[in-house]
């Protein structure tokens, strides 16, 4: 990202503002575009999802379209987060309203589209679709375009969060309930390769990083003493996607989503 922008963050103007005591309520039944959305901002609550809920711009960087969310008040120019959304890309307003969450705590957030318009349709999960995911992922040699940011990753980019710190990418890293990880090789290779230290929000039922996979984790980087700086947090009775899109009317789920999210934000703080 080279040219006439002295910092990463010149790059992305801003436009946001979204109170951190609003919760999105990222949920299966509100899987819906933004466009299908269209509730007065006043009425967010914790249940709400509304196209005038979403705070922030688009912009295209690199060729990439990205949404971008940007702090209200005073925030450090030096530092970007980089949030890799999950396949429903950052049309969906679920993953832009995390985005602008991240900002409510002083955060600049890129979410890069790196789908290029093409994320899985909004009825992917449910029952009865005939999404075919791996032939959908094969459409999509994913190139983020951005470099030296802050990092976190929501659900299946996991994979690619791992694959930025190998490359010394990013200074902080979060997954929550990570996809496409393979136990203990990526595990291994990031406590080798990787200098930034990393938050893993996991959880009781996660096929994608089920408890063997958790269980090597702690081994590896707790046993190991990951200089760096590791933590896992375990947030039980909850699934996998929890994080990104939990079902918030269901007390012990959107217990685990806020306080996934709490941890992230300290765990950046933390380290930055």
């Amino acid at each position: 990202m080279k040219g006439k922008y002295s910092t990463e963050s010149d790059r992305i103007h801003h436009y946001y503002r979204l109170s951190i005591t609003s919760d999105p309520g990222l949920h299966p039944r509100s899987l819906r575009p933004a466009s299908e959305l269209s509730q007065p901002a006043s009425t967010l609550t914790t249940m709400s999802l509304c196209e005038n809920c979403v705070r922030g711009t688009w912009e295209e960087i690199n060729g990439v379209n990205c949404y971008i969310a940007t702090p209200s008040s005073e925030y450090s120019k030096e530092k970007v987060l980089l949030l890799l959304s999950d396949l429903f890309s950052p049309q969906l307003v679920n993953t832009q309203l995390l985005g602008d969450g991240f900002a409510a705590n002083g955060f600049k957030t890129i979410i890069p589209d790196y789908y290029n318009g093409d994320g899985a349709p909004v009825e992917a999960l449910k029952p009865g679709s005939t999404f075919d995911r791996m032939e959908w992922l094969k459409r999509h040699d994913l190139q983020i375009p951005v470099r030296h940011l802050i990092n976190i990753s929501y659900m299946v980019l996991g994979r690619y969060a791992f694959d930025l710190a190998f490359e010394g990418v990013p200074k902080v890293v979060m997954v929550a309930h990570p996809a496409m990880l393979k136990s203990p090789e990526d595990l291994e290779m990031y406590f080798t390769k990787s200098s930034a230290p990393l938050l893993i929000n996991s959880c009781t039922d996660d096929a994608l990083f089920p408890h063997e996979a958790q269980a090597k984790a702690d081994e590896i980087f707790v046993e190991g003493k990951f200089a760096p700086g590791y933590k896992r947090e375990y947030w039980k009775d909850v699934s996998h996607g929890f994080a990104s899109r939990g079902d918030v009317t269901i007390p012990v789920v959107k217990a685990a989503k806020e306080g996934a999210f709490k941890s992230s934000v300290e765990w950046m703080k933390q380290y930055l």
